[in-house]
């Protein structure tokens, strides 16, 4: 690899992480947090399956995760893009890979929460009403 970062975004619902992938012994942190004490351990999993899918060649990379917004799912979701993005773009055969096991994580979801109506509470149609 060269001896420059790669710097990625991935976004998921209202959060943002922003990945830097760099040449180094394997180290992976969220917000200056070892991804091993980061979170409980199925947010872990999520955040790692990039790492996970490339075998070996994880040991070879240092990532850096800086992620914001949202709750701790979208955050998660969010992080595991921005890793499979930096992989891809430092090696393009990682794409294969990646795309076989799951779309989502070269490609954002952008499904947001449904907006609330005028004069009502919530974001679907009007709520019935009875008169009895």
């Amino acid at each position: 690899m060269k001896d420059k970062n790669i710097l990625t975004e991935g976004k998921r619902k209202r959060a943002v992480a922003r990945a830097v992938l760099s040449s180094g012994k394997g180290s992976v942190t969220v917000n200056g947090i070892n991804l091993h004490h980061y979170g409980d351990p199925l947010l872990r999993l999520r955040i790692a399956e990039p790492l996970t899918l490339i075998g070996d060649a994880a040991q070879n990379v240092d990532v850096a995760i800086s992620v914001f917004g949202g709750g701790i799912s979208g955050q998660a979701d969010a992080a595991r893009l921005a890793i499979a993005r930096a992989l891809v773009e430092y090696d393009p055969k990682f794409e294969s890979v990646f795309d076989e096991y799951d779309r989502f994580l070269l490609v954002a979801d952008v499904r947001q929460n449904e907006s609330c109506k005028p004069n009502d509470s919530k974001p679907r149609a009007k709520r019935q009403k009875s008169y009895r």
